[in-house]
């Protein structure tokens, strides 16, 4: 058994950028031949392993003896301060069972199949809402900034109790907007301005459906949850918060690649057009050949573990890139060609384990209304740029285009 893969070359730089939008880095393959771990040295200086193989990585995610607490001494942060912040504010996607187990299933109780299915009605709404203000703002337009990040932060604050013609609208709409919250791209000082201009306004939220509960998720959460005593004020205000975050960039980034992958592969725009019943698995596809949250899982071993026969010390940060296993070709066929006739469907880009994705069945729901919208409605749209023109956040918590530049 060995600790490091690297051929006496030491630690490799982390985080690698991509070389094609629409794959995992190459390094992740060249990583995972020679092993399925590989020492690497983050931004901050310290050291980490990622997990490249598909079976390896669904294993960590799985495994009680890897923590996702962010107070660990040598948690993987991405840059200073991240873990600074994320001990003060404890965001419960940071913490381990049972801590964690609480709130993930507060959360759960709202975002069932059955009520993401519920909001369909919602969703399609607000999307034919935002293409309605696409069409009367272009051609041409930014995709990213007039559609994507549009409809994720409208169904996000929906979610929660918020419509458009709500004050509170324009002030989540606007942290969102103006503010980095994590990754390589994130400063500390960014990142808990962003927290606490975020927390301000959910706080705010909190208050008022203290004093006048709706039908809302949010006025749940403070009559079932909070009123009990089962959750502090503080701890719903952060959970609100980290939830509008991570539902919001992720979707947004999703949705502008998702969009970008099919109009340069002009011949999957058309299989679309030609069969719609093809977008559940178009989705599915492209959520695993993109996984925009590669590298959110991070990680802690609280024992020594043995990986494919590299020993990952107790007490080392891991970081299980979901990109790389969504493209181990030990798994999938051409892993880098996107197929919506692919057999293999059981992707990880929301993740594994106790911390899957909280928020999958409403992402899923927006993904697919969002890109079919836009099939039906605006059949010609097409890019002003080519991908190699598109600048690309490849250090922030989700990976996207920055803008995405489209006519009609």
């Amino acid at each position: 058994m060995t600790e490091f893969d690297t051929e006496g070359l030491g630690p490799q730089a982390f985080p690698v950028p991509r070389g094609c939008p629409f794959a995992a880095p190459e390094a992740y393959r060249e990583w995972r031949e020679k092993g399925p771990v590989t020492r690497v040295t983050l931004p901050t200086g310290r050291a980490a392993w990622v997990v490249t193989g598909y079976h390896e990585v669904r294993a960590v995610l799985a495994d009680p003896r890897v923590s996702a607490d962010v107070r660990h001494p040598n948690f993987p942060a991405l840059v200073q301060g991240e873990q600074e912040v994320g001990a003060e504010s404890r965001p419960f996607i940071r913490m381990d069972p049972p801590e964690h187990t609480r709130f993930r299933r507060m959360l759960l109780a709202e975002m069932t199949v059955r009520k993401a299915r519920r909001m369909r009605r919602d969703i399609q709404r607000v999307v034919d809402e935002r293409v309605d203000e696409l069409l009367a703002f272009g051609p041409p337009a930014d995709l990213v900034r007039h559609f994507a990040h549009a409809v994720s932060s409208t169904v996000m604050c929906e979610l929660v109790g918020v419509r458009r013609a709500d004050p509170a609208f324009r002030r989540v709409t606007g942290t969102l907007g103006s503010q980095v919250f994590g990754g390589g791209s994130s400063t500390a000082e960014g990142a808990s301005e962003g927290v606490g201009a975020l927390s301000s306004v959910v706080d705010d939220l909190i208050a008022e459906r203290a004093a006048r509960p709706g039908e809302d998720l949010l006025s749940r959460l403070v009559v079932e949850q909070l009123n009990p005593g089962l959750v502090s004020r503080e701890e719903l205000v952060t959970t609100i918060a980290i939830l509008i975050v991570a539902g919001w960039e992720t979707t947004t980034n999703q949705i502008a690649l998702s969009v970008l992958a099919l109009l340069h592969h002009p011949g999957l725009w058309e299989q679309l057009r030609a069969d719609y019943s093809l977008l559940p698995a178009a989705v599915e596809e492209l959520l695993r050949a993109l996984s925009v949250g590669d590298s959110i899982a991070l990680r802690t071993a609280t024992e020594d573990l043995d990986i494919g026969g590299h020993i990952i010390p107790a007490g080392d940060g891991i970081i299980p890139l979901l990109a790389a296993a969504n493209h181990d070709h030990n798994v999938f066929r051409e892993p880098d060609s996107i197929d919506f006739g692919r057999a293999e469907k059981k992707h990880v880009a929301f993740s594994y384990g106790v911390h899957q994705c909280v928020g999958q069945n409403i992402a899923r729901l927006e993904l697919n209304i969002a890109v079919g919208t836009l099939l039906d409605r605006v059949p010609t749209l097409r890019s002003t740029v080519h991908p190699e023109e598109i600048r690309f956040r490849h250090d922030g918590i989700a990976f996207g285009p920055e803008q995405l530049p489209v006519t009609w």
